[in-house]
């Protein structure tokens, strides 16, 4: 018979399992519709690089502040209310975008991207420390892994109607025979025809998830969904906040996170800035991008494997340093090449949000709830980093390099934080802790 501690899910919570996975799917492609967005913004309401950015800010900007209310009534009610109420939220940003898109105001687009990330906060709150709770401890991180790899299957599906749907749609991404944006020649009035046109483009893949979502919403709330062993229904923030900031391997995890987080979304949002400086249009430049997520998902599959031979914590590490060299091409070699190596970057991010969060939220017990709010603030890093590497590519040239080149020296250092992190619960944190 085999040892319940080693059984990654068990049969009787398979659907409620499938049901929480696919909700990794849905902020993964929430995720990566919108990554496109900045250059599409940029383009469509004439801003700039730094200002188009704050589609990121705004998105990103949700799970910061809505990570620890909805941790708090998670502890306090259940898992199933917090994911109620995300979705509920997801479906009112998206289609708020209606609105957005009648009166034309990037602002009202970035409120719209802020609430529905409200849901996605709730939604990642709950659902990470909930699939680690469907089973033992011991395989609570390969469990997280592979509900994980259905994250990037949906932002793969998002990539993909931005590119088909969105991207190859947009009048304003139009070029002439040699190269040069047709948009930049008309007069406001022509201009103000086709933003109408794009921002409607724009808006109704957003709609109709809303409607999905809603959809979704309903099926969660009449399944019966396994409760919490250990409920916790009083409120006691405090202490918890106290322990876990006396933690230091996960206070350590939290800050690698904030970089992963902001690495990876600078890889996948600039990589069309990257190949645009190569003359490659938006829609083309997105196909790279989808290569990028399918060589993810791979890794992703494949790293949730090794793990029964290899340990966690080292293969972090490796990838880190894999990430480090990828990056360095990026920055130095440039041109097609340095394309590829950015799209390769990708391979070696799969496994570490899972096992970063993972490695921080393990042996925390009664903390986990506040834990894992912790964890998904981080995400943060999403919102304060591709501001900064915009604000970089806008410079044109920084000394002999490209802009948009150097700019990925943030990705590189971020790099550097999450390998430290990796060989310091190897090496460092068990003798701290002996």
């Amino acid at each position: 018979m085999k040892d319940p501690k080693k059984i990654v899910v068990e049969k009787k919570i398979l659907l409620p399992f499938i049901l929480i996975t696919s909700l990794f799917a849905m902020w993964g492609f929430a995720n990566d519709i919108t990554n496109p967005m900045v250059a599409a913004f940029k383009t469509v309401m004439e801003i700039s690089n730094a200002k188009a950015a704050m589609v990121q800010f705004a998105f990103y900007g949700g799970y910061a502040t809505m990570a620890i209310p909805a941790a708090l009534i998670i502890k306090r009610y259940s898992y199933k209310l917090g994911i109620i109420i995300g979705l509920a939220l997801y479906a009112i940003g998206a289609l708020l975008f209606f609105p957005a898109a009648q009166f034309e105001i990037f602002g009202f687009f970035l409120v719209s991207l802020y609430i529905l990330t409200f849901g996605l906060a709730f939604l990642e709150t709950t659902a990470n420390p909930y699939i680690m709770s469907m089973g033992s401890e011991e395989t609570a991180t390969r469990r997280l892994n592979f509900a994980q790899s259905f994250n990037p299957m949906g932002s793969i599906f998002g990539m993909f109607i931005a590119s088909r749907v969105i991207l190859s749609a947009l009048e304003s991404d139009k070029r002439d025979a040699a190269g040069n944006l047709i948009f930049d020649t008309l007069t406001a009035a022509e201009k103000a025809v086709i933003r109408t046109n794009d921002l409607g483009i724009i808006r109704n893949p957003y709609v109709i998830l809303g409607f999905f979502v809603i959809i979704m919403l309903v099926v969660i709330a009449v399944a019966k969904m396994p409760k919490r062993e250990n409920a916790d229904h009083s409120i006691r923030t405090k202490d918890s906040f106290k322990r876990l900031v006396k933690n230091i391997k996960y206070r350590e995890g939290v800050i690698a996170q904030v970089f992963y987080v902001g690495a990876q979304i600078m890889c996948w949002t600039f990589i069309i800035q990257y190949a645009d400086n190569l003359g490659i249009p938006k829609a083309e430049a997105q196909q790279y991008n989808i290569v990028a997520m399918a060589i993810f998902i791979a890794s992703r599959f494949i790293s949730t494997f090794l793990m029964k031979f290899l340990n966690a914590k080292l293969m972090l590490t490796l990838f880190a340093m894999g990430g480090l060299i990828t990056t360095t091409g990026v920055i130095l070699i440039g041109g097609m090449p340095g394309l590829y190596l950015l799209v390769a970057t990708s391979a070696f991010m799969s496994l570490m949000f899972p096992t970063i969060y993972g490695i921080a939220l393990t042996g925390i017990g009664e903390d986990t709830t506040l834990g894992a709010a912790g964890l998904v603030m981080a995400i943060v890093g999403g919102a304060l980093m591709p501001p900064l590497q915009g604000l970089i590519i806008d410079q044109g040239i920084i000394g002999f390099l490209p802009a948009v080149n150097f700019s990925f020296i943030l990705p590189w250092f971020s790099f550097v934080v999450i390998a430290l992190y990796g060989y310091r619960t190897l090496k460092v944190h068990p003798k701290l802790l002996t």
